[in-house]
């Protein structure tokens, strides 16, 4: 245990956290996406797992180190629901919820077709499958900068 950091936060994920740059990308999926075969594509190469927490809450955990790019419109995505873009399922909802209190502000999640969000997921630093069984609880964010003052 470490004081200052959220305990929902394992040894194998900070490592990823702290190593990813600027403007790399961090996959954290539910337990239906292809979480395994999609992280053996990525600069980690490995499949990270927070099992034990929704989207939300590993979501909140990474934000509570990882900055955001604030220089990108994708700073944060979603997958959207099939045939139904513009839905936004109750675990989006929730993780909006947790972007918005780390940003300070609102901040909306880019949308991404299913198929395009496995293509950016595959291109992505690191994947962290989470214990989240809703559908659609699949979001990619973008890593910011702590600035020198941070």
């Amino acid at each position: 245990m470490l004081k200052g950091i959220d305990p929902r936060l394992n040894a194998d994920v900070l490592y990823v956290l702290r190593a990813m740059g600027h403007g790399d990308a961090l996959v954290i999926s539910d337990t239906n996406f292809p979480a395994d075969s999609v992280a053996q594509a990525t600069v980690h190469g490995d499949l990270l797992r927070m099992e034990n927490l929704t989207a939300a809450d590993a979501i909140a955990a990474v934000l509570s180190v990882m900055p955001l790019d604030t220089f990108v419109d994708d700073f944060a995505m979603r997958m959207e629901v099939v045939d139904a873009p513009n839905k936004i399922p109750d675990v989006q909802n929730e993780v909006q919820a947790a972007v918005n209190t780390a940003e300070g502000a609102e901040r909306l999640l880019l949308g991404v077709e299913r198929f395009a969000f496995y293509d950016l997921a595959r291109k992505s630093y690191a994947v962290i499958q989470t214990g989240e069984r809703r559908f659609y609880g699949c979001f990619i964010l973008r890593k910011g900068v702590i600035g020198p003052d941070a």
